[in-house]
């Protein structure tokens, strides 16, 4: 039962913020009329949540390796419904960009927590499926977002899209009181080091808000090359800070952690891959075509559609092939799908659906599986980090090379650059753990995966480790804010 409890609840919340996402997409236009607001405010209605988000999951993971999953998760969904219903009543747009930020922060309480329940319920070697499951629900909200958008619009107006998150989020944070979860161990406990945090979170933020800004300043524009400086000397400074630190954000155990590093670099490479390519496809399909928004979404439709019925498949291809070889086959399926999307056709957005299903799936299984003991949190706070920067310099580079034949050959390229960190990952199908299933009743399976270079696993192991330590991915894991892919998929 505790298992069933976890998994609805990481499904309800990824499901709320690709919901989020991409129903907002549709009610911007109806946002603007109403509050007369200008297209660059209506794009910051999506950024200043997509900055927000990007800037907090890494210190949100770390918190809740610190304090505990599940109260984060509870304070992540209820200031998101608080934030949500005070967009409802914004009297203008700098109120509505203003909350959307402060939605952003929530939102990265809330991502991390909800995968790291998953963790805490399933042993690495039985991940793959919930993960899947995972994947499969987000590519039906986010398929169904605009649908359900351009219904609340049409009947009343944008602040609609607002109300809906209320009662869910709710419902969603009475489920997480059903979630009994061990408290942190003890060596664990400590004020977080608020001096790496705010760096950390500065940089991202900078980092992102550059790539944001390069379609209008260009890669050499004085903002763009300005942004990027400040970006590289905070990670620098954080960086010489966290290893002075006795208590640093990013521990050396997850730094250690290859597999971790490599899925964190896949991600980044494959997810820019994929949204350039769709933000390419979307303006040659409406301005060279001539295809209106309804035929252009029919015409990107196999490839939700193949995310939704590829990721059960993609689970059992992760268990039968092991991580490696199932992200190097699913890698080449992105880069053979975006290289195809010269025609937009629909045989094209299905294999790089494909694609894109299989890494995200067998990427989460690996930062869940080798996530060092107590530090799942953290991991997936990274990978959903990658996952939000990804389609951010992917849409900057299709930008700068224009929507023809030049970007796709770009895109293909980054995205081929996942083959390398594809090929960092575990060989083989995992065995189950020792310990993973040993001494436990079924309603505790899990709650003791294995650790790699953790801290004290052999105190954990005797019954530390049973907190909220091993995390999954994120869910945001799909920026939100991204020019019409705003929350696309999480895995």
């Amino acid at each position: 039962m505790r298992q069933r409890i976890s998994l609805l609840v990481s499904v309800a919340g990824a499901m709320l913020v690709a919901l989020d996402g991409t129903v907002l997409t549709v009610a911007q236009p109806s946002l603007s009329h109403d509050l007369g607001a200008s297209v660059t405010q209506v794009q910051w209605t999506s950024t200043a949540y997509m900055l927000a988000v990007a800037a907090f999951l890494v210190v949100a993971g770390r918190l809740g390796d610190r304090y505990g999953h599940s109260r984060l998760l509870f304070v992540g969904v209820l200031g998101f419904a608080a934030a949500s219903a005070g967009i409802v009543f914004a009297p203008g747009v700098g109120w509505v960009i203003a909350l959307r930020a402060v939605q952003g922060v929530f939102g990265a309480l809330l991502q991390p927590a909800t995968l790291a329940l998953l963790r805490l319920a399933y042993p690495p070697d039985r991940l793959a499926t919930p993960v899947a499951v995972r994947t499969s629900a987000i590519g039906v909200a986010a398929a169904a977002g605009p649908l359900l958008g351009g219904l609340l619009v049409a009947q009343w107006d944008w602040r609609a899209v607002f109300v809906v998150n209320v009662p869910v989020a709710v419902v969603i944070a009475a489920l997480t009181l059903a979630v009994r979860a061990p408290a942190p161990p003890r060596e664990e406990a400590g004020r977080l080091e608020l001096g790496g945090a705010a760096l950390l979170a500065t940089a991202v933020a900078v980092f992102v808000h550059a790539l944001v800004g390069v379609p209008e300043y260009g890669w050499s524009g004085a903002a763009t090359l300005l942004g990027f400086a400040g970006a590289a000397v905070l990670a620098a400074w954080f960086v010489r800070r966290e290893r002075r630190s006795t208590r640093p954000l990013v521990p050396p155990a997850v730094a250690r952690a290859r597999a971790v590093t490599a899925s964190m670099a896949l991600l980044l490479v494959v997810s820019a891959g994929m949204f350039g390519a769709l933000f390419t496809a979307t303006f040659r399909l409406q301005d060279v075509q001539g295809l209106d928004a309804l035929d252009t979404g029919l015409r990107v439709l196999p490839l939700t559609a193949v995310m939704v019925a590829g990721a059960p498949v993609a689970g059992m291809a992760l268990r039968r092939f092991g991580a490696r070889r199932t992200a190097l086959t699913g890698t080449a399926l992105v880069v053979a799908g975006i290289a195809g999307l010269g025609s937009a056709s629909g045989p094209a957005f299905a294999v790089l659906g494909a694609g894109f299903t299989t890494v995200m799936v067998t990427a989460t299984g690996a930062v869940v599986g080798e996530a060092p003991a107590g530090y799942a949190g953290v991991v997936g706070g990274l990978k959903q980090t990658a996952m939000n920067v990804g389609p951010a310099l992917g849409i900057a580079v299709a930008a700068s090379a224009g929507v023809q034949g030049p970007s796709l050959v770009a895109l293909a390229a980054l995205a081929a650059v996942g083959l390398v960190a594809a090929s960092l990952l575990p060989g083989g199908a995992r065995p189950a753990a020792a310990g993973d299933l040993v001494g436990e009743d079924e309603g505790r399976r899990g709650e003791g995966g294995p650790a790699a270079d953790g801290p004290a696993d052999g105190e954990r192991r005797q019954g530390g480790d049973r907190h909220e330590a091993q995390r999954p991915v994120g869910s945001g894991d799909l920026p939100a804010g991204q020019r019409g892919h705003d929350g696309v998929a999480q895995a």
